[in-house]
Protein backbone atom coordinates (compact mmCIF):
# COMPACT_ATOMS: atom_id res chain seq x y z
CA UNK A 1 0.00 0.00 0.00
CA UNK A 2 1.48 3.30 -0.84
CA UNK A 3 0.91 6.53 0.88
CA UNK A 4 -1.69 9.19 0.23
CA UNK A 5 0.39 11.88 -1.59
CA UNK A 6 -1.61 14.33 0.11
CA UNK A 7 -1.07 13.18 3.55
CA UNK A 8 1.86 14.45 5.95
CA UNK A 9 3.26 10.96 6.55
CA UNK A 10 4.03 10.48 2.71
CA UNK A 11 7.54 9.28 1.83
CA UNK A 12 9.11 12.54 0.30
CA UNK A 13 10.80 11.23 -3.33
CA UNK A 14 13.69 13.80 -3.30
CA UNK A 15 15.61 13.08 -0.34
CA UNK A 16 17.16 16.21 1.41
CA UNK A 17 20.54 16.25 -0.16
CA UNK A 18 23.96 16.39 2.21
CA UNK A 19 26.32 19.61 1.28
CA UNK A 20 28.78 16.93 1.71
CA UNK A 21 28.29 14.76 -1.11
CA UNK A 22 26.52 17.49 -3.10
CA UNK A 23 28.18 17.85 -6.87
CA UNK A 24 30.07 21.40 -7.57
CA UNK A 25 26.93 22.51 -9.27
CA UNK A 26 24.29 21.53 -6.81
CA UNK A 27 26.36 23.79 -4.31
CA UNK A 28 26.77 26.42 -6.34
CA UNK A 29 23.03 26.30 -7.03
CA UNK A 30 22.20 26.01 -3.28
CA UNK A 31 24.44 28.78 -2.51
CA UNK A 32 22.72 31.04 -4.73
CA UNK A 33 19.44 29.78 -3.88
CA UNK A 34 20.33 30.43 -0.06
CA UNK A 35 21.76 33.95 -0.74
CA UNK A 36 17.69 34.54 -1.87
CA UNK A 37 16.05 32.81 -0.11
CA UNK A 38 18.07 31.48 3.02
CA UNK A 39 16.43 28.52 3.34
CA UNK A 40 16.19 25.09 0.85
CA UNK A 41 12.96 24.42 1.71
CA UNK A 42 9.71 23.61 -0.26
CA UNK A 43 10.27 23.03 -3.70
CA UNK A 44 14.12 24.22 -3.87
CA UNK A 45 15.82 20.90 -2.39
CA UNK A 46 14.03 19.25 -5.53
CA UNK A 47 15.52 21.62 -7.82
CA UNK A 48 18.42 20.79 -6.81
CA UNK A 49 18.40 17.34 -7.88
CA UNK A 50 18.94 18.98 -11.05
CA UNK A 51 20.86 21.82 -10.60
CA UNK A 52 21.24 23.43 -13.90
CA UNK A 53 17.19 23.31 -13.86
CA UNK A 54 17.32 24.35 -10.34
CA UNK A 55 19.74 27.21 -10.67
CA UNK A 56 17.24 28.46 -14.10
CA UNK A 57 14.22 28.59 -11.83
CA UNK A 58 15.32 30.34 -8.92
CA UNK A 59 16.56 33.27 -10.82
CA UNK A 60 13.00 33.25 -12.21
CA UNK A 61 11.27 32.93 -8.69
CA UNK A 62 13.44 35.54 -7.48
CA UNK A 63 12.27 38.30 -9.91
CA UNK A 64 9.05 37.25 -9.78
CA UNK A 65 9.15 37.12 -6.03
CA UNK A 66 11.71 40.06 -5.36
CA UNK A 67 11.65 41.91 -8.67
CA UNK A 68 8.15 41.61 -10.22
CA UNK A 69 6.78 45.66 -9.95
CA UNK A 70 3.34 43.68 -9.56
CA UNK A 71 2.37 44.60 -5.69
CA UNK A 72 3.39 42.00 -3.47
CA UNK A 73 -0.63 41.40 -2.47
CA UNK A 74 -1.30 41.06 -5.89
CA UNK A 75 0.70 38.45 -6.49
CA UNK A 76 0.45 36.93 -3.71
CA UNK A 77 -3.14 36.62 -4.90
CA UNK A 78 -1.78 34.51 -8.22
CA UNK A 79 0.30 32.63 -6.02
CA UNK A 80 -2.07 31.60 -3.56
CA UNK A 81 -4.75 30.80 -6.57
CA UNK A 82 -1.98 28.69 -8.25
CA UNK A 83 -1.17 26.95 -4.67
CA UNK A 84 -5.15 25.99 -4.17
CA UNK A 85 -5.62 25.02 -7.95
CA UNK A 86 -2.43 21.88 -7.26
CA UNK A 87 -3.37 21.63 -3.80
CA UNK A 88 0.31 22.21 -3.30
CA UNK A 89 0.17 22.45 0.45
CA UNK A 90 3.69 23.99 1.27
CA UNK A 91 3.41 26.49 -1.27
CA UNK A 92 -0.31 27.26 0.14
CA UNK A 93 1.29 27.43 3.84
CA UNK A 94 3.87 29.72 2.72
CA UNK A 95 1.86 31.78 0.63
CA UNK A 96 -1.03 32.58 2.58
CA UNK A 97 1.44 33.65 5.57
CA UNK A 98 3.02 36.39 2.77
CA UNK A 99 -0.30 37.02 1.58
CA UNK A 100 -1.39 38.03 5.39
CA UNK A 101 2.04 39.98 5.22
CA UNK A 102 1.57 41.73 2.38
CA UNK A 103 -1.84 43.39 3.47
CA UNK A 104 -4.35 40.42 2.18
CA UNK A 105 -7.36 39.99 4.56
CA UNK A 106 -7.85 36.51 5.63
CA UNK A 107 -10.96 36.34 4.26
CA UNK A 108 -9.85 36.54 0.51
CA UNK A 109 -7.23 34.16 1.49
CA UNK A 110 -10.50 31.85 3.12
CA UNK A 111 -12.68 32.45 -0.07
CA UNK A 112 -9.56 31.61 -2.55
CA UNK A 113 -8.89 28.15 -0.35
CA UNK A 114 -12.69 27.33 -0.63
CA UNK A 115 -12.05 27.58 -4.39
CA UNK A 116 -14.67 30.68 -4.37
CA UNK A 117 -14.24 34.26 -5.80
CA UNK A 118 -13.81 36.53 -3.02
CA UNK A 119 -15.71 39.22 -2.03
CA UNK A 120 -15.53 42.51 -2.30
CA UNK A 121 -11.92 43.28 -4.58
CA UNK A 122 -10.90 46.14 -6.06
CA UNK A 123 -10.32 46.44 -9.17
CA UNK A 124 -6.73 45.81 -9.69
CA UNK A 125 -7.12 42.33 -7.28
CA UNK A 126 -10.23 41.69 -9.31
CA UNK A 127 -8.17 42.16 -12.93
CA UNK A 128 -5.29 39.32 -11.40
CA UNK A 129 -8.16 37.06 -9.46
CA UNK A 130 -9.94 36.69 -12.83
CA UNK A 131 -6.23 36.63 -15.15
CA UNK A 132 -4.48 33.74 -13.11
CA UNK A 133 -8.32 31.85 -12.68
CA UNK A 134 -8.78 31.96 -16.19
CA UNK A 135 -5.26 31.03 -17.42
CA UNK A 136 -5.05 28.19 -14.86
CA UNK A 137 -8.62 26.61 -15.46
CA UNK A 138 -8.37 26.86 -19.49
CA UNK A 139 -4.54 27.93 -20.51
CA UNK A 140 -5.88 30.71 -21.58
CA UNK A 141 -7.55 34.16 -21.19
CA UNK A 142 -10.72 35.77 -22.47
CA UNK A 143 -9.77 39.80 -24.66
CA UNK A 144 -11.87 41.29 -21.48
CA UNK A 145 -10.14 39.27 -18.96
CA UNK A 146 -6.49 40.29 -21.07
CA UNK A 147 -7.94 43.75 -21.86
CA UNK A 148 -8.54 44.40 -17.54
CA UNK A 149 -4.87 43.12 -16.32
CA UNK A 150 -3.59 45.57 -19.11
CA UNK A 151 -5.67 48.55 -18.50
CA UNK A 152 -3.96 48.17 -14.44
CA UNK A 153 -0.55 46.53 -15.38
CA UNK A 154 0.18 47.10 -19.01
CA UNK A 155 1.57 44.18 -21.03
CA UNK A 156 4.50 43.99 -19.07
CA UNK A 157 2.11 43.29 -15.81
CA UNK A 158 0.24 40.52 -18.23
CA UNK A 159 3.71 39.48 -18.71
CA UNK A 160 4.54 39.10 -15.25
CA UNK A 161 1.00 37.38 -14.18
CA UNK A 162 1.80 34.58 -16.66
CA UNK A 163 5.33 34.31 -15.42
CA UNK A 164 4.27 34.13 -11.99
CA UNK A 165 1.50 31.23 -12.41
CA UNK A 166 3.64 29.19 -14.60
CA UNK A 167 6.97 29.48 -12.12
CA UNK A 168 4.52 28.98 -9.23
CA UNK A 169 3.16 25.77 -11.10
CA UNK A 170 6.24 24.36 -11.55
CA UNK A 171 6.88 25.14 -8.00
CA UNK A 172 3.71 23.02 -6.99
CA UNK A 173 4.46 20.15 -9.20
CA UNK A 174 7.54 20.00 -7.46
CA UNK A 175 6.35 20.25 -3.56
CA UNK A 176 3.49 17.70 -5.13
CA UNK A 177 5.53 15.03 -6.29
CA UNK A 178 8.07 15.45 -3.75
CA UNK A 179 4.92 14.90 -1.31
CA UNK A 180 6.52 17.83 0.93
CA UNK A 181 4.35 17.91 3.69
CA UNK A 182 2.26 20.74 5.71
CA UNK A 183 5.03 22.23 8.15
CA UNK A 184 4.24 21.49 11.86
CA UNK A 185 1.80 19.00 11.07
CA UNK A 186 -0.61 21.76 9.84
CA UNK A 187 -3.64 20.47 8.52
CA UNK A 188 -3.61 19.95 4.09
CA UNK A 189 -5.95 21.34 2.03
CA UNK A 190 -8.51 18.65 -0.12
CA UNK A 191 -8.43 18.80 -3.30
CA UNK A 192 -11.14 21.03 -5.10
CA UNK A 193 -14.21 19.42 -6.39
CA UNK A 194 -13.82 21.25 -9.65
CA UNK A 195 -11.01 23.06 -10.27
CA UNK A 196 -12.75 25.63 -13.58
Amino acid sequence: MTADPKSNTAKRRFPPLDPATMSAAQKQAAADMMASRKSLDGPFNGMLHSPELGDRLQRVGHYVRFMSPLAASLREIAILLTARHWTAQFEWYAHRKLALEAGLTPAICDAIAKGERPAGLDAAQSAVYDFAAALLATGQVSDDVFDAVERQFGEAGAADLIGTVGYYTTVSFFLNVDRFPVPGGGTPLTPLKSRA
